[in-house]
């Protein structure tokens, strides 16, 4: 895309989603430089047109569909579904055939969004000097927004490319030269976090409630609890994870906050015996003992529920935009049920049930039934509801209210409250500096990171309080090795299909310095081609993606991850 036309695609995309009350202003075909320059930037009211526009570019498919497909299905979770042959690009990811020329390798809509931020932190100052109602506050709160949204797009590139071309220059003319090099990885991380620390205490901490709309902004939008969020990541990916828990803490408290704001007139006492005191939804339904299910109908199916911290929001009405990525890669009523449409849980197979319980341990966990629908599709963000019914002392699973084709309305959750524990958990098991004994400190950080294992993995037990066990032992896990183990494990069927285990898997690695949990956990799904994957993977070059071709020949300064050759005709795996 012609960057001059970026700004006037952005307002086209906020008129289509009618955020605002009228774009007939903005209509006229003009050149692009004269409205930005002399008409555009005049009232805060263009300025939220812009912002808006960068929402509704992150829920395009052409976006969405690469959060997906990054962050999962080069991993352990996710294999060939019966669909495949109408996207072989896709098929060549989920077989590590990786080729510089495949499709999902480029990035432009990220780049997209990222100059989009930066024309608003270029611009929107002079609006504020011209319009007296767009006050001192609302500048930063806007600039800390749109500069959350900009660290984030960087974010998901380094995580998949390592490193990436990086500015924080608006490019508003096609003679502005845009041929960057590469920035590493760790050096881009680290202005990511310096950027989100300097911003963060501008965000708005709640948006004003007086509609249905306003009411959704509070997970729907950048808040200070999302940049907290952003920043317990990154600090983890940094290996600081003093900082990584000083933010879990921040993000886990807003939310306690939260949740007794929302509680303070209930007449019904709260058993918080199931999380452990943390503020989760949990799986049990009040009108009945042996009912299960309500997480995931509150988290998936309802959305915006009081554990998001920020979702990519689909609005219900048939005209507004619809989630794409999920239709194609998880399924719809056309489809469910029948091996999927692109792409399939990697446990199926011919000892299906003991496969799904390699991973989730116990046949109470409603994840396991929640996830993968009928022991062969993907379930979440799929169905608006998965019901469990335990009366008979066996799992009797209930899936309604499935989307139909091309009207899918799931939200992407970016930021959950059980993510942010589970990242907190990881630090504090990085923190234990000895393996079997533990001194006092080492002690201490174990048994806080294994409650917030335990907390999310217990919200999820098909059983009533009165019979409530945990399935987890700590006695079993009181070695460094195992609580590491115990996280990762807990983050995969927690987050499960949330474009997270991917990056988890390369987060490790990196730690490590080797690829060897990866590689074991990845050929777990292979039945062929095993050793050429093995081999491949001892490079840990193997585990970010190539550039794409194109951006190979319009930039003559980005030079090819070595895993893939030169890029001309390069894949690692031939078949």
């Amino acid at each position: 895309m012609k960057i001059k036309n970026i700004i006037y695609s952005a307002f086209g995309m906020f008129c289509a989603t009618a955020t605002l009350s009228s774009c007939s202003d903005f209509l006229e075909i003009e050149p692009q430089n004269e409205i930005i320059l002399e008409k555009f930037w005049n009232e805060k009211a263009d300025v939220d047109a812009i912002i808006a526009g960068c929402y509704s570019n992150m829920q395009s498919d052409n976006m969405l569909i690469r959060m997906m497909i990054w962050g999962e299905f080069r991993s352990d979770n996710i294999t060939r579904g019966q669909h495949l042959d109408k996207d072989v690009n896709i098929e060549n990811i989920l077989k590590e055939n990786l080729l510089a020329t495949n499709y999902y390798t480029t990035w432009d809509q990220f780049y997209n969004i990222i100059n989009r931020c930066n024309t608003v932190i270029k611009y929107a100052p002079g609006v504020a000097a011209k319009d007296p109602a767009f006050s001192e506050s609302e500048l930063k709160a806007d600039i800390a927004e749109v500069s959350a949204l900009r660290d984030l797009c960087y974010f998901y590139l380094i995580r998949t490319f390592r490193n990436v071309p990086y500015s924080t220059e608006a490019f508003t003319d096609d003679d502005q030269t845009m041929d960057l090099p590469a920035s590493s990885f760790d050096e881009i991380l680290d202005k990511l976090i310096a950027d989100l620390e300097s911003v963060k205490e501008d965000a708005v901490e709640t948006y004003p409630k007086g509609s249905s709309v306003k009411e959704l902004y509070q997970t729907s939008r950048i808040t200070k609890t999302a940049i907290y969020a952003m920043l317990c990541e990154m600090y983890l990916w940094k290996k600081d994870y003093q900082n990584c828990i000083k933010y879990a803490d921040l993000v886990i408290e807003a939310k306690k906050k939260q949740y007794e704001e929302d509680n303070k007139n209930s007449t019904v006492a709260n058993d918080d015996t199931r999380t452990n005191g943390y503020p989760l939804i949990t799986c049990d339904y009040t009108y009945s003992t042996s009912i299960y299910g309500r997480a995931y109908s509150s988290i998936f199916g309802q959305g915006n529920s009081s554990e998001s911290i920020f979702e990519l929001t689909f609005m219900p009405e048939d005209n507004m935009p619809s989630n794409g990525a999920v239709s194609l890669c998880y399924g719809n009523s056309k489809n469910a049920g029948f091996m999927g449409y692109v792409s399939v849980p990697s446990f199926i197979g011919s000892d299906v049930s003991s496969k799904i319980f390699d991973v989730f341990k116990n046949k109470y966990d409603s994840r396991a039934y929640e996830n993968i629908i009928g022991e062969q599709a993907i379930g979440k963000y799929v169905y608006k509801q998965s019901l469990i019914d335990f009366s008979t002392g066996s799992a009797s699973p209930l899936y309604s209210n499935i989307y139909y084709e091309g009207k899918v309305k799931s939200n992407w959750i970016i930021y959950r409250l059980s993510d942010i524990m589970l990242l907190k958990a990881e630090a504090l098991s990085q923190l234990i500096s000895n393996n079997d004994t533990f001194s006092e400190q080492d002690q201490t950080y174990f048994e806080q990171a294994f409650s917030l294992v335990n907390a999310v993995n217990k919200r999820s037990v098909c059983q009533p309080i009165s019979q409530l066990k945990d399935t987890l032992v700590m006695t079993q896990y009181n070695t460094k090795d195992n609580i590491v183990n115990l996280v990762m494990e807990e983050r995969q069927r927690e987050l499960m299909f949330e474009g997270k285990r991917w990056y988890d898997l390369v987060r490790r690695s990196m730690r490590d310095n080797n690829t060897d949990y990866l590689t074991t956990k990845v050929l777990q799904k292979f039945t062929s081609n095993t050793s050429a994957i093995q081999n491949q993977f001892r490079k840990m070059d193997a585990i970010f993606w190539p550039y794409n071709n194109d951006e190979l020949k319009v930039n003559k300064n980005l030079q090819q991850n070595p895993a893939f050759g030169s890029g001309e005709n390069g894949s690692y795996t031939k078949n």
